[in-house]
């Protein structure tokens, strides 16, 4: 993400890969910093980004990472559907288009899953 001067909250929610609400929650615990602008609206500096991205070493807690190849990406509204092959593993997400965009995702590309979930089913 390019350090401009400062994002809008949904911005800065799509750069960390968090939810608007989540954000919310950040800021309201001081996990994040943020300001307001002239309309009362959150704001975040690129550099607050930055820090909480971890910077180029992804210092996330999620432990369950694979590294592939984007294979398909499905655009449609809003939404995009982007299927990664890792090794023997189809991982497919659901985004938001501007991520996407943003990461430019795209058939051939590099991309790495993240899994963090509370809990996982199996069916057999």
């Amino acid at each position: 993400m390019p350090r401009q001067q400062s994002y809008s909250a949904s911005e800065a929610a799509a750069a960390l890969g968090i939810s608007v609400e989540t954000l919310r929650r950040w800021d309201r615990a001081g996990r994040i910093k943020t300001r307001r602008d002239g309309a009362n609206r959150r704001v975040i500096s690129g550099s607050e980004i930055a820090r909480l991205r971890g910077g180029e070493q992804g210092e996330l807690s999620a432990r369950n990472r694979f590294r592939g190849t984007v294979r398909e990406v499905k655009v449609e509204g809003l939404l995009a559907q982007v299927e990664l092959e890792a090794g023997p593993f189809r991982v497919v997400s659901v985004v938001t288009r501007e991520a996407v965009e943003q990461l430019g995702l795209k058939p051939g590309a590099p991309a790495t899953a993240i899994v963090k979930a509370t809990s996982v089913m199996l069916e057999r």
